[in-house]
């Protein structure tokens, strides 16, 4: 019931039916009114229904009977005793059917957390497979199992209470890790999916524009334009790697969790952001956007040029092109430097100690990460100029029969994933180095 009706109910029912309103005497139901014991049978999704069709019926109820105490109340005409008491017990029996219908709401979050709440990551997937759960139990009963988990977003990883899963009780011994670099060059570029080995796209080679103005009467010679493609394949590659765990790791589940999702996972993206920039596309490599991209072109002197001057004719250069720069990737110290440079009075041109806003130049966010080399730069329309098609999420392996694990008490983790790289048009992105076209600017 809304406010304005509230309002309308309580000015209509008499001084004393409006002060027991205020204080609250028909916003709750008594204790012993609140459910009668006849719902225990009841599915709670059967219940939520039955209670929210009763919630709505009260409601149509009262609002009826407050548009007619107001329009009495517009009128100067004063309610009946009768009429009092229909509207006291309308309003008490809303807010029984109410705190039922919030009962019943609670339960069914309760049970939605219970089914849904834990985060799905590619460890937890992995430890509550019943396959899985199988083998822990009994590792000499089968010689491997497999699972393929599914891809999360970062953010989605959370440490809520069951997130490890409740194969185990006990606090989980920690795994003392290596620092690990956030990663960013895939969340750049267009993500897809494919069933097939091999993706096939066109790449535009030549494209001349000879568009003019022609005369509308006469015989006319219009001019041609020249647009050609040829058809390019990105090969599915696979990125895998493996490890030695000590058998006790099968008795501990988060621990397990752990050693997947932090180490084995974290590996495959480590290498995939290396290759998506930097492959070379030969052998089983992709053929990474920094490779393919378009060398930043000597763009005329400038008096005191600096990093920043050079990002800016890259993005220029980009969008002549006909792509737009959507961003910058830069080596952390390379962006450190151009954050921490000054004006002639010691003021941060660019950086701002005190700002935690996401790192942005002319416009443009801003990805620092050891991926790129230092001194290096690239920039490029990301989402338009290229595209990923995963084959295959991260599939995570385990054996106690591989080599002799059986005989020193090990098992071996294997993590793989396979992906294709389509890079559309290569003049959508620039590279270059900053020394040389600092050099190249100044003379």
């Amino acid at each position: 019931m809304n406010k304005l009706t509230l309002r309308a109910s309580a000015s209509a029912l008499g001084p004393m039916t409006a002060a027991e309103c205020a204080t609250g005497r028909y916003m709750r139901a008594p204790d012993h009114q609140a459910s009668d014991g006849a719902d225990d049978d009841k599915s709670v999704e059967q219940l939520a229904k039955e209670v929210k069709a009763d919630f709505d019926k009260r409601l149509d109820e009262l609002k009826a009977i407050a548009e007619a105490a107001t329009q009495k109340a517009e009128k100067a005409q004063t309610l009946t005793e009768e009429e009092k008491a229909r509207a006291d017990d309308a309003l008490t029996q809303f807010n029984i059917v109410r705190a039922r219908l919030d009962e019943v709401e609670q339960k069914v979050a309760r049970r939605g957390v219970e089914q849904h709440g834990t985060p799905q990551t590619p460890g937890y997937q992995f430890i509550e497979n019943e396959d899985v759960k199988a083998f822990c139990a009994n590792p000499q009963a089968g010689r491997r199992v497999g699972v393929e988990v599914k891809a999360v977003i970062s953010g989605d990883i959370t440490d809520t209470t069951g997130a490890a899963g409740d194969l185990v009780v006990p606090q989980r011994a920690g795994i003392v890790s290596p620092p690990e670099r956030r990663m960013t060059v895939r969340d750049l570029i267009t993500p897809g999916r494919t069933n097939s080995s091999s993706i096939q796209y066109p790449l535009e080679t030549l494209y001349t524009n000879a568009a003019a103005t022609v005369a509308e009467t006469g015989l006319v010679t219009k001019p041609q334009s020249d647009l050609k493609f040829d058809i390019r394949t990105a090969a599915v590659t696979t990125i895998a790697h493996w490890v030695l765990a000590t058998r006790q790791i099968l008795d501990d589940a988060p621990m397990l969790q752990s050693y997947i999702d932090g180490r084995l996972r974290y590996g495959l993206m480590y290498a995939e952001e290396l290759q998506l920039l930097h492959g070379d596309g030969t052998g089983t490599n992709l053929n990474g956007i920094y490779t393919q991209a378009a060398a930043m072109t000597d763009p005329g002197i400038l008096p005191l040029p600096q990093k920043l001057d050079v990002l800016r004719f890259a993005s220029l250069q980009a969008a002549l092109a006909e792509y737009p720069a959507t961003g910058y990737v830069l080596h952390p110290t390379d962006w450190a430097g151009i954050e921490l440079t000054k004006d002639s009075q010691g003021r941060y041109i660019i950086g701002d100690p005190k700002s935690d806003a996401p790192s942005r130049i002319w416009g443009l966010p801003v990805v620092a990460t050891q991926a790129m080399l230092l001194g290096k730069f690239l920039t490029g329309a990301f989402k338009m100029g290229a595209q990923i098609f995963d084959r295959q999420d991260a599939r995570v392996e385990l054996s106690t029969e591989d080599s002799d694990n059986f005989r020193k008490n090990l098992v071996t983790i294997l993590a793989e994933e396979r992906l294709a790289l389509a890079v559309y048009r290569p003049a959508a992105f620039v590279k270059g180095d900053f020394a040389a076209m600092i050099t190249a600017l100044t003379t």
